[in-house]
Parts: C-alpha cells; structure tokens; sequence
C-alpha cells in the first residue's frame, strides 16, 4: 500500500514538473513575443521550444537568447536578442548572411567547410576573443548535420562595416559575410558580452528537413512545419 502511494505521488510530482516546465514555456513565449512585436511570433514560438529543450539537457542555464529569421531580407533588422530572466529586448539589429546563401534574400544553408554560407539551428557560444574580424564570440552548433561543423568553420559573431543600413539602401542589400552572423561594429562588442559564454542562438529558416527532424524543435509534444518554402542544400 505504501508503495502504491508512493507511485501515485512521483507520478503526481511528474506530471507537476511537466506541466510547470511547459506553463513557463508558454508564459516566456508570449513574453518575447509581446517585446518584439516585429518578430515573427511562430519564430519566437520555435526558439523558445528549442531553449526549453536545452536547458532540460544542460546543466548550463543560458540567460540569453538571440534570434535570427533568415526568411527576412538582409535589409531588415532580423536579429533579436533577448535576456530570458528579465524578458526583455536587449537588441534588435541587421545581421548578414554569408555570401553563397544569397543576395537579399537567404535561400541556402550549409553546414560544410569552405562552404561560406550560413548555418540555421541551435548555437550555444562560448568565449570572446580578439582576431582578425576584431573582437568576437565563438559559438558551437549544437544540430548535427545542420550547425555542428560551425566551431571548425570558424562561424563566429563579429562586427563588421559592410553590414549598414546605408549600404542597405544604396544596394538593396547588406554586405554578406563567410558563413558568420556578423552586425554592425558599433553594437558589435556590447551584443557580443552579452551574448557570450553559454547563451543560446537560434538561427531560423523555414527548412522543412530541418523543422521535421531538429531534435530541439521536437523534443516535446508536436512538430512544427508550417511553412511551403524549400531550402537548397550544399
């Protein structure tokens, strides 16, 4: 009798657990959604899922949450970054693509070296650093197949002047990059402190292979493959 009672209250204590993890996820949804209102609220829905996933799996609690639609054109302030304790918007910036994914528009992903083209997926970074770019931040894919490659390839955060909106408006696009999301240099090293050093990065582009089988996207209830676009792969 006493272990059926127990069985009962782990049970109980369970489905408490779940269900509070999945309120907290739904109240953070609606949060972000509501301090960016120019975001896509299905893509704030998606890397809120995604960061919940990844706090269930680490033992790193990220504080931070950065968001890149790619389905946006480089034009467009497409990068978002959030403090997930506070729920607020730290940043709302431009943000390239690199050079192979496209012109205005992204249409294809790589996760290959040499590729110079962008990455979708989770990232969670890791240190800052000085190189070549100037200071910058590390980041590891935490998707395989997808974003896995990107310490090797050296896709890092940086500043870089090509990303301007007076570029923008001169060429209908931004300058592109070689794979990495770089922004524009005066927020560069502000973004880059707060983003650094285990926070989370959730690059997005409606690529159905992606949406199908991200074990991030789909770790909880329901998988979430709205969109008709398609992605050309290297």
């Amino acid at each position: 009798m006493a272990l059926h009672r127990f069985g009962l209250q782990l049970t109980a204590l369970l489905l408490t657990s779940a269900f509070i993890t999945t309120a907290y996820a739904e109240t953070l949804e609606v949060a972000l959604a509501k301090a960016a209102p120019n975001a896509n609220a299905k893509v704030i829905a998606l890397a809120v899922r995604a960061t919940q996933c990844s706090r269930a799996q680490s033992t790193v609690q990220a504080q931070r949450l950065a968001v890149i639609d790619y389905s946006l054109p480089s034009t467009e302030q497409r990068l978002w970054v959030f403090d997930l304790k506070k729920r607020k918007l730290l940043f709302h910036e431009l943000v390239a693509h690199g050079r192979n994914s496209g012109e205005n528009m992204a249409t294809l992903f790589s996760n290959q070296n040499e590729s110079f083209a962008t990455s979708i997926g989770l990232f969670r970074t890791q240190e800052s650093y000085r190189g070549s770019n100037g200071y910058s931040l590390r980041m590891e894919g935490l998707e395989p197949g997808f974003n896995d490659n990107a310490f090797d390839r050296a896709i890092v955060i940086h500043g870089a002047p090509y990303v301007s909106p007076v570029l923008a408006r001169a060429n209908g696009r931004i300058g592109r990059s070689l794979g990495c999301p770089a922004v524009r240099p005066a927020i560069a090293h502000k973004l880059i402190d707060s983003m650094k050093d285990g926070q989370l990065l959730f690059s997005y582009y409606p690529d159905q292979r992606w949406l199908k089988t991200s074990s991030y996207i789909n770790c909880g209830s329901g998988t979430v493959a709205s969109s008709e676009k398609t992605t050309k792969r290297q």
